[in-house]
């Protein structure tokens, strides 16, 4: 496997990874609690990495690729975002293609991603997941270094990764790049 930058001819390689990472999550999940568009099949996070290719806050050093055998298996991004008047980067989404999960390519993704960051000076990173899960990658809680995100219903699964970079003033509300909202 091969960590890499994103390339141009990637965008429907990345679209499928996240298409096969979260569609099944999607469709298990209660459609009367979510709101579910008939005519669109695809997962949030398919169109979620097309708006911030557009945007402002989209970094195209921090959007990589695992490809094994010349074909992507997995994806994530960095983009900017904020800590008050710091800045800061939101990660996500970060997909594996179903058949890959629980192999290390997400945890391969994720160590390149924060090391990438680091490499730039970065302060730190945030994310929105599972407690359980992304510990083991050095995040914590954002109210432990007193980062909240600026939509209070997020509180309980946002996280931050302090890096080298990081000085304790970087403290206050945390804002994703636009297309996230």
């Amino acid at each position: 496997m091969l960590i890499r930058r994103e390339r141009a001819y990637d965008t429907t390689a990345i679209a499928a990874v996240h298409r096969s990472a979260f569609a099944p999550r999607r469709a298990a999940a209660d459609t009367a609690t979510i709101d579910v568009p008939a005519d669109d099949p695809d997962p949030p996070e398919v169109d979620l990495v097309e708006r911030l290719r557009g945007d402002a806050g989209w970094i195209p050093t921090l959007s990589l690729v695992a490809v094994e055998f010349d074909v992507v298996i997995g994806h994530v991004c960095l983009t900017r975002a904020s800590v008050g008047p710091y800045p800061a980067l939101g990660l996500g989404p970060i997909g594996v293609l179903a058949d890959h999960q629980g192999s290390g390519v997400g945890s391969a993704l994720m160590h390149a991603a924060l090391g990438a960051a680091d490499a730039l000076d970065e302060p730190l990173v945030a994310l929105l997941g599972s407690l359980d899960y992304y510990p083991r990658f050095g995040f914590v809680p954002g109210g432990r270094v007193d980062i909240h995100p600026d939509d209070p219903s997020w509180t309980t699964h946002f996280q931050v990764r302090p890096l080298t970079a990081f000085e304790p003033r970087i403290t206050g509300e945390f804002r994703y790049a636009e297309p996230f909202y």
